[in-house]
């Protein structure tokens, strides 16, 4: 309701001083890279997490690293373990006696060890975009450079929603992106039953963006004091741009069709040259370089915000000329 200006809404985006953003790597198992990880940490005084959320196979775990890391000091932590010997852990955690906690997610909230700037996450496919975040979330809590080592299986082991869900938390690892990597949790779990199958009428036509955008025009109108006029879209449209170019993200740049679409609506919703900047230099920055058609699309965009401001209806411009 907040998103759709029913209610107010304020976001904590300001990082306290002196932080600096979590690195974040998705990673296979590497018994190298992971132990490089292990002695960077360990060598400047530090202290690490390594989530294993199994607690069946919890003590082969703490052995396969110590095998791996024999000069680590281990301890573990989960939520079977009697409440004593539990905090006595944590305790002895906090006061270095130990460097390295394997433990469940026990340690999802409330723990806040500023000398524990690195976080190795087994299995990360397996956690939801949230939990990844909150997670994250336990390193980078003093000035100290903080990593997060997310290791998960071969893709073909990996749900689409887990390819989404990792590729959603490592590209949005600057400070203050919680409120981002909301947005893109409720994109990829959807909004409840608000737009199911257990609705009637055609909802899965609707999906999410379309909703939204006739729910802000009902409370544009509304605040206008005017009855919402959901058919009349032409204004909302804008101006028609035809330049007779292939305009689009391309399959071979950016296989996924879920994120293609998301960028898409981005890039229709943008509302100045501005936001199409910034919004180029993430596609740059997260898939590489643009191709022509791509290129093409946010010239388009560019074109249709120029021509909105002019009062242009359409625009049409091809080898015999233009028209407008």
């Amino acid at each position: 309701m907040a998103m759709a200006g029913l209610r107010d809404l304020s976001i904590i985006a300001t990082p306290p001083p002196n932080r600096l953003a979590v690195k974040t790597f998705i990673t296979a198992w590497d018994n190298a890279l992971l132990r490089e990880a292990f002695q960077r940490e360990l060598a400047r005084g530090g202290q690490l997490y390594f989530l294993h959320n199994d607690v069946e196979s919890i003590g082969r775990m703490q052995r396969e690293l110590a095998e791996l890391v024999p000069e680590a000091r281990i301890g573990i932590a989960h939520g079977q373990m009697p409440e004593r010997e539990l905090e006595r852990v944590m305790l002895d955690f906090q006061k270095q006696r130990f460097n390295v906690l394997l433990s469940t997610t026990i340690i999802e909230s409330g723990i806040d060890i500023p000398n524990a700037n690195t976080i190795i996450i087994n299995r990360a496919d397996r956690f939801g975009l949230a939990q990844l975040h909150q997670l994250r979330g336990r390193v980078g809590r003093s000035h100290h450079r903080a990593y997060a080592y997310l290791v998960v299986p071969d893709k073909r082991a990996m749900t689409p929603d887990a390819e989404k869900r990792l590729e959603a938390i490592a590209s949005m690892d600057e400070l203050g992106a919680g409120f981002t990597l909301a947005t893109h949790d409720l994109e990829i779990r959807g909004a409840g039953e608000l737009l199911g199958e257990d609705q009637s009428g055609q909802m899965a036509e609707v999906g999410f963006s379309l909703y939204t955008e006739l729910l802000e025009r009902a409370v544009r109108s509304i605040r206008l004091g005017k009855l919402p006029d959901l058919d009349a879209g032409e204004e909302a449209r804008g101006a028609e741009v035809e330049l007779h170019v292939p305009a689009l993200i391309p399959d071979d740049y950016l296989p996924d069709v879920h994120t293609r679409l998301t960028l898409y609506k981005r890039i229709s919703s943008a509302r100045d040259s501005a936001e199409l900047r910034e919004l180029q230099v993430e596609m740059i920055d997260r898939f590489g370089l643009l191709p022509d058609p791509a290129k093409h699309l946010f010239a388009i965009a560019e074109l249709k915000l120029q021509a909105n401001v002019l009062g242009i209806r359409k625009l049409e411009l091809g080898e015999n000329g233009g028209r407008i």
